[in-house]
């Protein structure tokens, strides 16, 4: 005999459970070998494997349904039980551009024409570089891909990285173990993450495995096979950061790096890898490279304009004679 917890967030244990638990009565009835214990937004079964994978699966494909449609009627309880498929099909229609549905029910889709196309893309490439300035949804857009293949059993993990170059050789002076001194650095990361997982089901991510968040140095060795990865920042790895990065691609893998080659912070901008990177995989086949552009960025609507304003500044100087000559 086995136990299970299953944790279901992001719907109302009321709506789960049915008024005076009708639906929770028509679980134990069609699950007879398992003894299952509902406490709000906690489910214990207890019995045999098989049948505990199967009720799981029974319970997330309720939920999903809820989140997508906002209902969940004892009908609609009892197709699921009966594998009666097409109860999941309903409005189908108005979600087939979804990438992943978010905590409280947020659609999730590509939003511009470049995040389409990086969507589109990821279908026919295994590794696919996103480059473009800072809030066109690069990043965004690909840890949605990574949720959604998460979600789909297309891998079994994500593992999301960037360079910590910010911190440099003052990394020991922080306060703190090696977690709590990089996760500054990766927190955009963990922002994407709960806009689209469910807090609890994120922290049981994070602990088992499937969720993983580290520094690029931590990917040196290892061998990443049926796994979404995401480099992101990567304007600010070196060229042998680059290669060990993309050669721990493991069997059912997929890469997708991002980066704005604008945003530099390594102390020489010509020793950025993934400039140099980009030259040299730009005709491999398996490979696709998609610009973005400010006509991507969805932040407040003045940072389209900010971005296009230090452009033009950094441009400027290109166009003036490097000397002037001074006549009496």
């Amino acid at each position: 005999m086995s136990e299970r917890i299953i944790l279901v967030e992001g719907i109302d244990p009321v709506i789960l459970y049915g008024v005076n638990n009708s639906k929770y009565d028509l679980l134990v009835r069609n699950f007879p070998t398992l003894r299952i214990i509902a406490r709000g937004q906690e489910i214990k079964a207890i019995g045999n494997d098989i049948d505990l994978d199967l009720f799981e699966e029974k319970i997330n494909q309720m939920v999903e349904h809820y989140t997508k449609y906002r209902t969940l009627s004892e009908a609609e309880v009892e197709d699921f039980i009966n594998n009666t498929t097409e109860v999941i099909s309903k409005a189908e229609d108005d979600t087939t551009d979804v990438l992943v549905f978010g905590n409280h029910a947020r659609a999730i889709k590509a939003r511009t024409v470049n995040q389409q196309i990086l969507v589109d893309k990821y279908a026919k490439n295994d590794l696919l570089f996103a480059i473009g300035p800072a809030g066109s949804g690069k990043t965004y857009t690909a840890i949605a891909l990574a949720v959604r293949a998460l979600k789909n059993k297309e891998v079994k993990r994500i593992i999301l990285t960037r360079p910590a170059v910010e911190a440099g050789e003052r990394l020991g002076f922080l306060p703190g173990d090696m977690k709590e001194k990089l996760d500054p650095y990766l927190q955009p990361l963990y922002d994407a993450l709960h806009d689209m997982i469910p807090p609890r089901k994120l922290i049981e991510y994070m602990e088992d495995g499937t969720v993983q968040i580290a520094p690029l140095a931590f990917m040196r060795g290892r061998t990443l096979d049926n796994a979404f990865v995401i480099l992101d920042e990567a304007q600010n790895t070196t060229l042998s950061q680059m290669k060990m990065f993309l050669t721990r691609m493991g069997k059912n893998a997929k890469f997708i790096v991002t980066g704005d080659v604008t945003q530099i912070d390594l102390p020489r901008k010509e020793d950025s890898g993934l400039v140099k990177t980009l030259k040299i995989l730009d005709d491999v086949k398996g490979i696709a490279i998609v610009q973005f552009d400010t006509r991507d960025i969805i932040r407040h609507k003045l940072v389209k304009y900010i971005v296009n304003a230090f452009e033009s500044l950094d441009a400027a100087p290109a166009n003036k004679p490097n000397n002037e000559l001074i006549t009496p």
